[in-house]
């Protein structure tokens, strides 16, 4: 296809060979005619190459802008060249780039702060392309999900093996919902969109809500359970006092009642004292005082569970195993509550094993974690979401109140843990050091 440019010369040509020609065979006969023929063809070349400057330069000029803007360069500017319309066009193409420079600063302006947010957000943000797959995460996002970054990149959500991936990877799309994790972890997951070039744009939002959540249920129970033991504590002290006197009139009874007396007396007296003390077990979750970490060494320390315990068995065929690093490990802690949190652990494991079994006390260097194994029944799945409920218990007698102790020294101490039954069969109660 002939450009415009040359349209316009072969145009020109078309139009003053005719006259050259009929100049030229007016030389000989008529030279006057032949010389001013001349003059008008040469001005009117004259007038038509103003006319191609007029005209076409103008278009060159917008090739010109057309081939910054394609760039994406937004600082090519033309200076006026004293033509009207040239200059009115120069005007316009240099108000446009102006207006372009700026939007393009604000919008990338715009987009540095987004992606400042984004990346700073409390909570986890992932973005979804086209195709599901998610085209960037922001370290909070990481550090929920527990996947590297690599990992998550060009990843669809149903391609991560977590819990907390699989729940997202179902969330109804334009909603919110909250979601638990082993009856421990709660966040409050949304999946929403934009529209980019047309189409929707899904993201996700992660918000943890595992600590107001638990603070939440620690006043609650904290607050039924101070004002249980002020109603048990004030009557138990006056029963238990009048109990006491009732022991001086044995003497007034006949010989054969006194036994059965003592004996219902010692009964309603034991009763009081395990009612207390189970008002003591409930209280120790409330007053749970604040931890005063000194440096420990975890090997002796899980030695000396494993010593503790080696006679809990209660007549089964246990065995407690340690598996510990040559080194001694130390770590900043509370040796007292830790110890109590270990007892539960492992006191937990052996009556999860029902005749013979293993448990093992793990302690691992990188990360630096403990682990309580046991292969015994395992977790259900039907209970493993309300293991750390307040004062939830699968046992008979229980009153929940070890798992529940155990989840507020290590949420003090700002340990993170899980308990889980593996593909394997051994059940893992781990501690994130």
């Amino acid at each position: 296809m002939l450009s415009l440019r040359t349209k316009y010369i072969l145009f020109i040509a078309l139009i003053h060979t005719p006259p050259l020609v009929l100049s030229y065979l007016a030389f000989k006969d008529k030279p006057l005619i032949f010389i001013a023929s001349e003059v008008i063809i040469l001005f009117s070349l004259y007038l038509a190459y103003r006319l191609y400057k007029g005209l076409v330069q103008p278009l060159r000029l917008i090739m010109t802008g057309v081939d910054a803007i394609r760039d994406r360069d937004f600082n090519v500017k033309f200076q006026e060249v004293g033509q009207l319309e040239m200059d009115k066009l120069i005007g316009m193409y240099n108000q446009m780039i102006d207006q372009l420079r700026a939007e393009r600063l604000s919008q990338a302006e715009q987009h540095y702060f987004l992606d400042k947010l984004i990346q700073t957000a409390p909570s986890g943000i992932l973005v979804l392309d086209f195709e599901e797959q998610i085209s960037s995460c922001n370290p909070k996002a990481v550090q929920l999900l527990k996947i590297p970054a690599k990992g998550l990149l060009k990843k669809k959500l149903s391609d991560l093996d977590t819990p907390l991936a699989q729940a997202i990877n179902e969330l109804p799309k334009d909603k919110a919902k909250t979601v638990s994790i082993n009856g421990l972890e709660t966040y409050k997951c949304q999946k929403a969109h934009f529209i980019d070039r047309g189409f929707p744009h899904y993201f996700i939002t992660i918000e943890e809500l595992t600590d107001e959540k638990l603070e939440i249920e620690k006043q609650a129970y904290g607050k039924v359970i101070r004002m249980m033991a002020h109603e048990v504590n004030n009557s138990i002290g006056p029963i238990n006092s009048i109990l006491d006197s009732l022991r001086f009139y044995e003497h007034q009874l006949k010989e054969g009642d006194r036994q059965d007396y003592q004996e219902a007396l010692e009964v309603a007296i034991t009763r009081n004292q395990k009612l207390n003390l189970f008002m003591r077990n409930f209280a120790d979750v409330v007053r749970l005082p604040i931890p005063q970490k000194s440096e420990v060494n975890l090997n002796q320390l899980l030695t000396d569970t494993k010593t503790l315990m080696q006679s809990y068995t209660g007549g089964k065929a246990i065995e407690l195993k340690l598996d510990l690093p040559e080194r001694p490990v130390v770590r900043s802690l509370d040796q007292q509550q830790m110890e109590q949190v270990l007892i539960n652990l492992v006191k937990n494991a052996i009556e999860a094993i029902e005749t013979t079994g293993e448990v093992r006390l793990h302690l691992n260097t990188n990360p630096l974690s403990i682990e309580i194994l046991d292969n015994g029944m395992g977790v259900p799945e039907a209970i493993s979401s309300q293991l750390f409920s307040p004062f939830y218990s699968t046992k008979t007698n229980g009153q929940g109140i070890g798992l529940t102790l155990t989840r507020e020294i290590l949420r003090n101490h700002g340990f993170t843990f899980s308990l889980s039954t593996r593909p394997d069969g051994w059940t893992a109660f781990q501690i994130e050091l």
